[in-house]
C-alpha cells in the first residue's frame, strides 16, 4: 500500500512543478492539497484522486504534444522530449490505476 500512495504523491509532485513553472500558483496549490485526501478515508476520496492522476495524464500528454509540434516548426530535435514526457503520462496513470488496489478498497470503505 504505501508504494502506491508514495507513487500518487510523487505524480502529483510532478504535476505541481509542470503548474508552477507555467506560473499557475493556485493548480499548483491543489496538487500539492490532493495527497492530503489520502487521510480521508473515505472511497470518495480514492476516486477523487483517481480522477485528478487521469487528469493529469493528459495534461502530460497535451504538453507533449504542444512541446512536439513547437520543435518540429523550429527545426530542432523532438523525440526524446516526446519519449520523456510520454513517459511521465504513462508513470501518472499507473499510479493512478494502481489506487484502485483491494487492499485500498479495504481501508476506503463507501460509508
Amino acid at each position: 500500500m504505501i508504494p502506491r500512495i508514495t507513487l500518487f504523491i510523487i505524480s502529483a509532485a510532478l504535476i505541481g512543478a509542470h503548474f508552477f513553472r507555467a506560473g499557475s500558483y493556485a493548480l499548483v496549490a491543489l496538487c500539492m492539497a490532493l495527497p492530503l485526501l489520502l487521510f480521508y478515508r473515505k472511497r470518495w476520496s480514492l476516486i477523487v484522486l483517481q480522477c485528478a492522476a487521469y487528469a493529469a495524464s493528459l495534461v502530460w500528454l497535451a504538453a507533449a504534444l504542444e512541446l512536439v509540434q513547437m520543435r518540429q516548426q523550429m527545426g530542432r530535435p523532438w523525440t526524446t522530449a516526446a519519449v520523456i514526457l510520454g513517459a511521465v503520462a504513462l508513470f501518472t496513470l499507473v499510479s493512478g490505476l494502481l489506487l484502485n488496489a483491494r487492499s485500498l478498497h479495504q481501508r476506503y470503505p463507501f460509508s
